[in-house]
């Protein structure tokens, strides 16, 4: 197992050439006036995240091997047991463009600020850095953020699902097939639950493992309000078989609508299964998002 473990969700998106390669599958008729209100809320996600700012709060549950102490007698016999690991990451965050990126994807920009109540930086500090981050010339400095969480002691880190909505853009659903699942509800209110799948090899999770990187389909199923089709929540998988190991990355996000009048989002839930039990799971939570201009000292320019 390698020292460190990274899933990015969606930051890989949609090569232009992936999209030349094949026709768009068709969607079921009674979808598409559903899919073409998600693919609008997607726009102006798409458009309105890069202008915001929030506070993230990552709590890690894990699975760490226990200390290795001399035993005799009956319980040297039992192997010793896997003891519950809990971090607490508290980060500034924004979404951002990789500037040597081809196609130019968002990807989530984090400075942490605080490690298990213990400050590491101030919030002004965090704020400057991800200024500096956001406007590098290559992602060097995201890279350096990633590696900084593996240091904190978290293990399968999880990067990029809060911004999985982006996946429903119009572009992105070029490459997805859809089939409509019976109705449900979220909290008493009815909605549409719609199954979805990536179609094309060229998209998907992009996992590092070590200095491996490896690119995995991603499916599951959006769940939108009945009344007039809002985006509530999106569920997203993967699974890989791994020298005869099954590996599965799986995740909830749960989305609201800010008071400036778009889509963010307010939770995430990654967990990490190995042949079917969880080793490690991430829990997401945003305060309210900010936006630059009105509520920040800082403003991030192209």
């Amino acid at each position: 197992m390698p020292p460190w473990r990274v899933v990015l969700a969606v930051s890989l998106a949609f090569p232009a050439a992936a999209l030349s390669q094949q026709p768009a599958p068709q969607p079921p008729p009674d979808l598409v006036p559903v899919l073409t209100r998600v693919a609008e809320e997607a726009a102006v996600f798409e458009e309105s995240i890069v202008k915001t700012l929030t506070q993230e709060t990552l709590e890690q549950h894990s699975q760490a091997p226990a200390r290795f102490k001399p035993r005799v007698g009956q319980k040297a016999v039992k192997p010793p047991q896997p003891v519950d690991r809990v971090r607490t990451i508290v980060s500034e965050y924004t979404v951002g463009t990789l500037k040597d990126s081809a196609s130019h994807d968002l990807v989530e920009f984090r400075q942490v600020i605080s490690v298990d109540g213990a400050a590491v930086q101030s919030s002004a500090s965090a704020r400057h850095a991800l200024s500096l981050a956001v406007l590098s010339e290559d992602d060097r400095a995201r890279k350096r953020m990633l590696e900084d969480f593996a240091g904190y002691g978290l293990v399968d880190i999880a990067t990029d699902y809060g911004i999985i909505l982006l996946a429903f853009s119009k572009r992105g659903m070029a490459n997805m097939s859809f089939a409509e699942e019976p109705e449900t509800k979220i909290d008493g209110m009815p909605v549409r639950s719609i199954a979805w799948m990536q179609t094309t090899a060229t998209e998907g999770e992009l996992e590092f493992r070590g200095k491996q990187a490896a690119r995995i389909p991603l499916e599951g199923r959006i769940l939108v309000r009945r009344s007039d089709f809002l985006p509530l929540r999106v569920e997203v998988w993967a699974e890989d078989d791994q020298n005869k190991t099954k590996i599965r990355d799986e995740a909830t996000v749960v989305y609201v609508q800010s008071e400036h009048g778009f889509l963010m989002p307010a939770s995430v839930v990654h967990r990490h299964l190995v042949n079917g039990t969880v080793t490690a799971e991430n829990r997401y939570t945003y305060q309210p998002f900010r936006l630059f201009t009105a509520e920040t000292d800082i403003k991030f320019g192209k």
